[in-house]
């Protein structure tokens, strides 16, 4: 496995497993370094995330070519990605427009139609995580 996805793993990791006596802190283990990415307890629009009781975690790459735009769509659950290269524009329907670059991580907002879009000249990879109730889709596209 290569060092940046190793990082990326434990980064990943960091954020969906819960912390408690037998976390094992990076300093302690010699050869690991952990390099926080963001802490956040809201979404890009400031919503509180909540998780389902008991979620499924679904993990899935995307990509987008240059100049491709998502439908307008939203997420009924937390949705959180994480920029693996390319420029990605990110509108809310009546709000703000959020630009993410390689290596940013964003928590997509809740319940809100938005729309996201590769701005720049190479293809946006996208690592993206949904937490959601068990059998249940995160993403519901505008009719």
């Amino acid at each position: 496995m290569k060092k940046s996805a190793l990082r990326l793993l434990l980064a990943v990791s960091m954020l969906l497993l819960p912390r408690g006596p037998a976390w094992v802190c990076a300093d302690e283990v010699t050869g690991v370094v952990v390099t926080p990415l963001t802490s956040t307890t809201t979404t890009a629009s400031g919503q509180r995330i909540e998780v389902p009781a008991h979620p499924e975690v679904v993990v899935s790459l995307f990509e987008l070519a240059p100049g491709v735009a998502l439908p307008v769509h939203k997420h009924p659950y937390p949705r959180y990605g994480f920029v693996l290269s390319g420029t990605l524009e990110v509108t809310v329907m009546g709000g703000k427009t959020y630009r993410y670059k390689t290596g940013d991580f964003m928590a997509e907002v809740i319940d809100q139609w938005h729309m996201g879009k590769n701005v720049g000249a190479t293809p946006v990879r996208l690592l993206v995580i949904d937490q959601v109730a068990p059998g249940h889709s995160n993403t519901i596209i505008r009719p």
